[in-house]
């Protein structure tokens, strides 16, 4: 594989040199989103003469690949270049991308019977928010979440926490056991002390 791509550079730069056209490096990816205005361009040097250029559109036709010629119309203008030391650049200009826009583009020198390495032109659609909200609006939002969150954490450790530290039920046990510890004796030993004067009183 290594070696089928070497050759095939190799190649590609004989009949570069042959031709007496030196490509220049394309740009190999642009993505801009529906509705944007993108320029992309093909640049290369002519050794001996003016070569003119055609950009085309790469289309899948049953399975190959088919250059189409770019027409110009009010969105879409060609505009050539001169970069200066015999290099010139044509300039490919989207006013206003659509999604059919999508696709490889590349410049095609017909007198030289050569295609520029090309870029691919990828338009998407941004995603819209389905609401808009202020920054103000979402610090207020944030701050009554952090508010919920601490109640949330809060209300039920108090709730438990005077579940185990009921004080009224507390001092109504407290009150209950010093009733029995304290009047329950006293009173027996005086119910007894009067039932034995009234044994003594019967006596003849």
């Amino acid at each position: 594989m290594g070696t089928l791509t070497n050759v095939l550079l190799c190649s590609f730069v004989v009949v570069f040199a042959q031709n007496g056209v030196k490509l220049e490096a394309d740009k190999p990816f642009e993505r801009q989103e529906l509705g944007a205005s993108v320029s992309v361009q093909c640049c290369y040097v002519n050794v001996n003469e003016k070569v003119p250029s055609t950009w085309v559109k790469l289309f899948v036709v049953e399975g190959k690949l088919i250059p189409q010629p770019v027409e110009n119309s009010t969105a879409l203008t060609t505009k050539l270049k001169e970069v200066g030391n015999k290099k010139v650049c044509y300039v490919l200009t989207f006013e206003t991308l659509q999604l059919n826009d999508s696709g490889m583009y590349q410049c095609w020198l017909k007198s030289k019977g050569m295609f520029t390495h090309g870029t691919y032109l990828q338009v998407y659609k941004p995603v819209k928010k389905a609401i808009n909200l202020s920054e103000n609006t979402k610090n207020k939002i944030l701050t009554a979440e952090g508010i919920l969150l601490l109640l949330c954490v809060l209300l039920p450790s108090v709730t438990l926490l005077r579940q185990g530290l009921n004080l009224d039920d507390c001092c109504t046990t407290y009150d209950q056991i010093e009733r029995s510890q304290g009047h329950g004796p006293y009173q027996d030993v005086c119910n007894i002390a009067e039932e034995e004067e009234e044994i003594q009183l019967e006596k003849p």
